[in-house]
């Protein structure tokens, strides 16, 4: 067998692989010859079917039966002997099996890259001291006021007007038929002015009485995000059902307890206890993203594709999640997957990188983490989860490809530490009117 090695970029090779003829005569010999024991042709006793008229029945089947075979044996040998660690699956286009002649094939593969040693030392890091403020606070307790707010029907006989909340029905038809993007919809609840659809049906809401219906026209803009929506008409057939008024909550101590407190004063502490504790997460976050920056720049490698896609699917999937949490499907927001690979590939890419150079510098400090090291994370995992670390414990012996990652998380937060003592931080706060923003 001859194995001769592509390089088409550092990470992906393309390995050129020639079997021999008498290899191929081999195996096709023996395909032919166990067929024959087990083939039942009309005209022939068992085991006495002459090879050409196998041939001729089942040479299609044989050639790929024996270019597999070929193919696999093959390949795992030639990877060993060019010594390639791949990673995800080779791409492999089977040609055509002709006897009497040698078999080639070409296999794509991907590799991991081969990192230099990661100059971490020296970073210069911003790292900014986000203040809460009081109006936050507050803006933190109008929202909770309106999640808690109630409905019910106004009890006055009235049109509609801007402010009101409404129940409606409605749905989107073009030239008199449904719009598959304007799905019907029905108990729709929504604030008139608010533009919660669109503003043309807002205003056209004001002046209907309950149990009115109403075909509202709608042009939508070239500049609209759903691609099948820009640039056109759209009639609504919407039936306004109910007119709602909010029932006003509160702020006292019933509102409090609400939240497991007992007081608005103790309400509002744990209010800034957590947003302060959000910006020391964005504080982190933004460390982490200037580390990576610099690193990233300073070391110059490739990736895998197949690394990328995975993260892909991994935004992706996050997304999706996201949108489902809404009760929103990605087609109803005009966003399909091919546009999320688009937006987030470079993203995809600068994690991957992200990974590898972290995996490189726990590989060249030697970073372990001790037995007290990863009870102490148990701990705080079950303090968090609501446990006990018994049953974190349990979770983990019984789930053992988990426990290999939560004890990667612990050695690349090691990495990230080691690196931010060896840089030199800045801290500042920020203006206020930053913080509020």
């Amino acid at each position: 067998m001859q194995v001769n090695v592509e390089d088409v970029s550092s990470v992906k090779k393309i390995l050129h692989i020639e079997i021999p003829e008498n290899e191929v005569t081999r195996e096709l010999d023996e395909a032919y010859d166990n067929l024959r024991k087990t083939a039942k042709i009309k005209g022939f006793r068992p085991g006495k079917v002459p090879r050409a008229v196998l041939e001729r029945l089942y040479k299609k089947n044989i050639s790929a039966e024996v270019s597999a075979k070929l193919i696999q044996e093959s390949f795992e040998n030639a990877v060993r002997e060019t010594n390639l660690m791949y990673v995800g699956n080779p791409q492999i286009d089977p040609p055509e099996l002709e006897e009497k002649s040698p078999y080639r094939y070409e296999a794509m593969l991907e590799i991991g890259p081969v990192i230099a040693n990661i100059a971490f030392n020296g970073l210069s890091l911003k790292k900014h001291r986000w203040q809460v403020s009081e109006e936050e606070v507050e803006a933190q307790i109008s929202r909770m006021k309106k999640d808690l707010t109630r409905q019910k029907p106004l009890e006055e006989i009235r049109p509609a007007q801007e402010g009101d909340i409404v129940l409606i029905d409605y749905e989107g038809f073009a030239d008199g038929k449904p719009v598959p993007d304007i799905r019907k919809t029905e108990n729709f609840a929504l604030k008139i002015g608010a533009g919660h659809i669109v503003r043309e049906i807002d205003t056209q809401l004001a002046g209907m009485n309950p149990g009115e219906s109403k075909e509202i026209a709608v042009h939508f803009p070239e500049s609209h995000p759903q691609e099948r929506l820009a640039d056109t008409d759209v009639t609504f057939r919407v039936t306004l059902k109910e007119i709602r008024e909010e029932i006003p909550v509160e702020l006292n101590e019933e509102f409090a307890k609400i939240f497991g407190k007992s007081s608005m004063d103790e309400l509002k502490d744990q209010i800034r206890k957590n947003l302060k504790q959000g910006y020391e997460n964005r504080s982190e976050q933004e460390m982490k993203e200037q580390i990576f920056s610099a690193l990233i720049e300073r070391h110059e490698f490739e990736v895998p594709d197949v690394w990328v896609e995975a993260e892909l699917e991994g935004i992706i999937a996050e997304t999706e999640r996201t949108f489902s949490y809404h009760n929103v499907s990605m087609e109803e927001a005009g966003i399909t997957k091919e546009i999320l690979e688009q937006r987030y590939r470079d993203s995809a890419v600068k994690q991957v990188k992200r990974h590898l150079i972290l995996n490189k510098i726990i590989e060249q400090e030697n970073l372990t983490v001790s037995d007290e090291e990863l009870d102490t994370a148990v701990k705080l995992m079950a303090d968090a989860l609501k446990k006990t670390p018994d049953e974190i414990r349990t979770h983990y012996k019984e789930n053992t490809e988990e426990l290999v990652y939560f004890k990667h998380t612990l050695l690349e937060k090691q990495a990230l530490e080691l690196i931010i003592k060896s840089s030199t931080v800045e801290e500042t706060v920020p203006e206020p009117q930053a913080s509020e923003k």
